[in-house]
């Protein structure tokens, strides 16, 4: 018998994990209208799973798990759509803007624009490398939970970043710090 979560149960999820989901989301998609289609995606997902939730220890990583999930399903489907129809989607960057009505100083200003630089080398890491690095630094998840979300042994996700933070630094070369 599938028991349904209640949906009080669901609501006290989403206030206590929707933000650093959403934010995650948007971080993987680089896209806020995929962001929102993955985060509701992931909360349908935890939703229909109800009472074969078996979450003992930290339920932001088995929500994370969910969405990484999704997000990998959602990337296979457009590589095969892409093969067939030779079209690629392009996906919208995030931008934070720096706002008109305040004048920045010049240290603020260098360190926006070296965290625009480490976004944008994040963003541009294979998901391999640029999923685990947002688990890890992002969502702040160690990596015994980070291996419980991508289904990876623990060793290899700490390889991985490894790896990635090698490349940031390579990519950034002093403009943002890694």
């Amino acid at each position: 018998m599938n028991i349904k979560m209640s949906q009080k149960e669901l609501e006290q999820y989403i206030y206590t994990y929707g933000r650093e989901l959403y934010s995650f989301c948007c971080s993987v998609t680089r896209s806020r209208q995929e962001a929102e289609d993955l985060y509701q995606d992931t909360l349908l997902k935890f939703y229909e799973l109800g009472e074969n939730l078996v979450i003992e220890k930290n339920p932001k990583s088995y929500l994370m798990g969910i969405s990484v999930n999704l997000y990998r399903n959602y990337k296979r489907k457009l590589s095969v759509r892409q093969r067939i129809t030779g079209t690629w989607q392009s996906v919208e960057e995030l931008a934070g803007d720096i706002p008109a009505d305040r004048r920045l100083t010049e240290e603020e200003v260098i360190v926006r624009e070296a965290c625009r630089a480490l976004r944008s080398a994040v963003g541009q890491l294979p998901d391999k490398y640029r999923i685990p690095i947002l688990l890890f630094y992002m969502e702040e998840l160690s990596l015994t939970e980070i291996a419980a979300a991508l289904g990876l042994p623990e060793g290899t996700v700490k390889s991985r970043i490894h790896r990635a933070k090698k490349i940031l630094r390579q990519k950034c070369a002093g403009n943002c710090e890694v």
